[in-house]
């Protein structure tokens, strides 16, 4: 493709870029040949990889911030014009010559591609704009006939909270009202009872509101949200990468009490367990649930949440959920990953709910998609370079929507025409530390059979000056 010198104060100025070109010179992990040396990174407002030696602790200590403070200076240039520039991050790739010569080329940003996680090679390609993966779509199921918890007592739920906090001031009729208004949804009787009683509302430079929210929080155990902090956790609120999110699926076990989604209109969250995980009154609870039910929703995973009790009363006069979680029924699983660890065959894998096929590192001869081909859910096909026997079996995959492959797969795959128009999104894996060029090359070329906004390569040139020591060859 043809490089491209773009304007942009700061980012595209070679000046900006020197201190980290020469920490990669000197002291880089990148490819070396003769007399020329490459190296690529990433560098974003909150994390940058860069192949650097970096400086090993002395025996016995720790290692220290000075250890790196070079490396952070130099970075924190960069970052600064990524802030100016209102970019989120960039990968570069830079060729070094022995005259101190530098020639740099900056990848991106391109609203089409996502950020590559922890490497340098770009990530998902969206192809079609506006679209996720299909859990991130998937509504709760209707359950006719689900009612509140037995348990559910908003009376003695009020009285409890008036005993251990006599001093806790409730919301008001207009703020439950306009909470209610502003969530699109009805709260249940229990909640509004509760806050009701007492409302652990944080008010600025109060340090009495801050004290009876505290007082709240302890007598319930749990860290409880102000009114104006309620929100819905839709599968909107808990986005994913793409290459993340399409490996995910949404699977509600037979004697499972909480629908398995990645978010519903009628988890309301309302608090927190002081580590980052969601406190929610369930509307939408699973056949084996109730509604009002309170869940968990945690932080470090994309799906499901875990019921915590069965009404807000058990919660706070702590009648914990104590029945196991629900179990896997009958049915193979729906995500299938075919590797040395995993399912032992693509047709051990193969059933007609199969939605998600991942084939890893492989120590057999490549597979055949053939038993697969003709599964009506199979959405995701993530192949690891160079496990496949014959790439234009993807073909014949029709429903397709998220493809991951190997650089040469997709090329037989594009010299052939033969790219399913079925995707949404795409990935390119590569194998090792790789130089990020070509696979931006191709990334451009699977783009542009989507009419899609190019990944933009802007090449920068510079004398770095002597290095402070020879590289080994």
């Amino acid at each position: 493709m043809v490089d491209q010198r773009l304007t942009c104060a700061g980012l595209y100025d070679f000046a900006t870029w020197a201190p980290v070109l020469r920490l990669l010179r000197d002291h880089g992990t990148g490819q070396r040949s003769d007399a020329v040396a490459r190296a690529t990174g990433r560098i974003g407002r909150g994390s940058w990889s860069l192949p650097l030696e970096r400086p090993r602790p002395r025996s016995g200590s720790a290692a220290q911030l000075d250890d790196r403070q070079e490396e952070f200076d130099a970075v924190g240039r960069v970052r600064e014009a990524l802030e100016a520039a209102g970019v989120d991050d960039v990968s570069f790739s830079v060729k070094f010559a022995p005259t101190g010569q530098a020639t740099l080329r900056v990848m991106g940003p391109s609203p089409a591609v996502e950020s590559g996680i922890g490497t340098a090679q770009p990530g998902a390609l969206i192809l079609v704009d506006g679209t996720v993966p299909e859990p991130w779509r998937r509504l709760p199921d209707a359950v006719p006939g689900a009612v509140p918890a037995p348990t559910a007592d908003p009376a003695l739920l009020a009285r409890t909270l008036r005993e251990r906090v006599p001093d806790a001031v409730g919301a008001t009729d207009a703020e439950i009202a306009a909470t209610e208004a502003r969530l699109g949804v009805a709260l249940p009787e229990e909640l509004k009872a509760f806050y009701q009683v007492a409302h652990p509302k944080w008010e600025h430079g109060s340090e009495t509101g801050y004290e009876a929210a505290e007082r709240i929080d302890r007598a319930v155990g749990w860290e409880l949200f102000p009114l104006d902090s309620f929100y819905v956790a839709d599968a909107a609120s808990r986005p994913s990468p793409w290459g993340h999110g399409a490996m995910e699926a949404v699977v509600t076990e037979p004697d499972a009490a909480v629908q398995g989604l990645v978010g519903s209109p009628g988890w309301i969250v309302f608090g927190d367990n002081g580590g980052g995980d969601r406190l929610a009154v369930d509307l939408t609870p699973a056949p084996r649930g109730h509604i009002g039910q309170v869940i968990l929703i945690g932080h470090e995973g994309y799906i499901g949440a875990e019921i915590v009790a069965d009404s807000l009363t058990d919660l706070v006069l702590d009648r914990l959920h104590r029945r196991p979680r629900g179990r896997r029924g009958e049915q193979p699983p729906v995500v299938a990953h075919v590797n040395i660890r995993g399912t032992a065959s693509v047709e051990a894998a193969a059933h007609p709910g199969l939605e998600v096929l991942s084939i890893g590192v492989w120590d057999d001869p490549p597979v055949s998609l053939a038993p697969v081909v003709g599964l009506p859910r199979l959405r995701t096909l993530c192949a690891y370079p160079g496990t496949l026997a014959d790439p234009l079996e993807i073909a014949r995959l029709g429903g397709l929507e998220f493809l991951e492959l190997g650089p040469e797969e997709w090329r037989v795959l594009l010299d052939a025409g033969a790219v399913p128009r079925s995707l949404s999104a795409a990935a390119i894996t590569v194998h090792g530390r790789q130089d990020v060029l070509p696979t931006v090359d191709l990334a451009n070329e699977i783009l542009a059979l989507w009419d899609r906004p190019q990944i933009v390569r802007t090449v920068l040139r510079g004398d770095l000056g002597p290095a402070a020591r020879t590289a080994a060859g």
